[in-house]
């Protein structure tokens, strides 16, 4: 017995963080909360767009209208956050963000809602979530000791998918029962109770001289990821692998016509959640590790491979248990990706790279619901599913051999590593 209470806290993931420092407990509720609401509203739309219009590239086209307000806001709003209160930014966004949501609420309450309006509104929603999500990921390493980063990170991420997997089943049933107003209804619930999370948190000034929002900060940022190859990894991986596979934007599409089941479309958005919630939990073996290149690449081809899969499953529940076990292995590279990130980057660039990092995880699944939705519409959903998931691994074993020095990449030796310690600890010594 003593042996497997050792083997399960060897595994499980370290709630230190959660113990030792206030702030990054409420950075955890708010978003958990954040994402049960957002998680509602992703399911929401892309559900009301296909019942309005019963076309895949159509609903591919909502990821077009989102991606220049995307690409903008989000290095915009990184950019902002090396400069401005972080606290203060992500309320703002937060109450702007339940505007938009109510928006859609109000629309879809109609008689006849307008597809054209779901469209603005959702560049109009994303463009407030971009402008947030740099300040959020560059306050994390504020809050918690330097050590303790990995530990936040999968934290974090379980936080995240606590909320998402019920947020997904509960914005299927609701839209194939009451109807997808009330989705958007509860998220604006949520989004104002994030919101007020935030407000709660203390105040982390910056450390130093800031640098004014311009696009001459934003490129100095651009050219500082860009120059670092281990950086460079981190974002070219998730993107090819999210490019070439996300399979979520054809969901309804199984659902509905592949397994005639439009009852369990909750089911694949669960499904994915669940196996990144089944990662995040026993993500404790991921502070042993320090090739984190490698265990990007690896577990990034894991995740291709399992979505390959998933599109030749005879049954939706097959499909389910494949998507489950993909989003695990994407979850593991998700938390070495933040490792990286978060050990690494100076203080100063933080919410600049952090917005770059923002666009290397979005754009990806943008980029990928038109791949797959036109695939689907020319071929078959099918073929759509399990060509992308291939053509993934393939995708990312050629970027790996691209830059070797990403698969080398050792926290314990890399000078951008060792640099980024030897400051988290001066900088707490400062503020001790």
């Amino acid at each position: 017995m003593g042996k497997l209470r050792e083997r399960w806290a060897s595994v499980r993931v370290d709630t230190t963080p959660l113990r030792t420092s206030r702030d990054f407990r409420l950075l955890f509720w708010a978003g958990t909360v954040f994402y049960f609401g957002g998680t509602i509203t992703y399911v929401a739309i892309p559900f009301q767009v296909y019942a309005l219009t019963g076309s895949n590239l159509a609903v591919g086209l909502v990821g077009v209208v989102e991606l220049v307000p995307l690409i903008v806001f989000g290095l915009w709003g990184g950019a902002l956050a090396d400069h401005v209160d972080r606290r203060r930014l992500l309320i703002g966004t937060g109450v702007a963000q339940a505007v938009f949501t109510a928006a859609l609420a109000i629309n879809a309450f109609r008689d006849e809602p307008s597809v054209a309006a779901i469209f603005v509104i959702a560049a109009l929603l994303v463009s407030a979530s971009a402008l947030q999500r740099p300040s959020r990921e560059a306050l994390l390493p504020r809050v918690v000791s330097h050590d303790q980063i990995p530990a936040a990170s999968a934290l974090t991420s379980l936080g995240m998918h606590i909320g998402a997997l019920v947020g997904p089943a509960t914005g299927g049933l609701l839209a194939t029962t009451v109807g997808v107003g009330w989705c958007f209804a509860i998220d604006v619930v949520g989004l104002a109770g994030a919101s007020l999370l935030y407000r709660a948190m203390g105040s982390h000034p910056h450390r130093g001289e800031t640098t004014p929002p311009s696009i001459s900060g934003i490129l100095d940022g651009v050219r500082y990821a860009v120059s670092r190859r281990d950086l460079l990894g981190t974002y070219l991986v998730d993107i090819a692998a999210m490019l070439l596979a996300a399979p979520v934007v054809l969901f309804p599409a199984l659902a509905e016509e592949v397994f005639a089941q439009p009852a369990l479309l909750g089911l694949l958005y669960s499904a994915e959640t669940a196996g990144a919630l089944i990662a995040s939990a026993l993500s404790g073996w991921t502070a042993r590790v320090h090739h984190h290149g490698r265990a990007i690449v690896l577990a990034a081809m894991g995740y291709g491979a399992f979505v390959a899969l998933a599109g030749v499953m005879p049954s939706i529940w097959l499909v389910a248990l494949c998507l489950a076990a993909s989003c695990a292995a994407d979850m593991i590279s998700g938390i070495f990706r933040s490792t990286v990130w978060n050990q690494t980057i100076p203080e100063a660039m933080r919410g600049r790279l952090a917005g770059i990092e923002m666009l290397s995880y979005s754009v990806g699944p943008i980029g990928g619901q038109v791949r797959a939705g036109l695939t689907a519409d020319l071929w078959s959903v099918r073929g759509a599913v399990t060509s992308g998931g291939l053509a993934c691994v393939v995708g990312v074993a050629a970027t790996a051999a691209a830059l070797r020095d990403f698969w080398r990449y050792d926290a314990r030796t890399d000078p951008h590593a060792v640099a980024g310690r030897e400051a988290a600890e001066a900088g707490a010594a400062r503020e001790a």
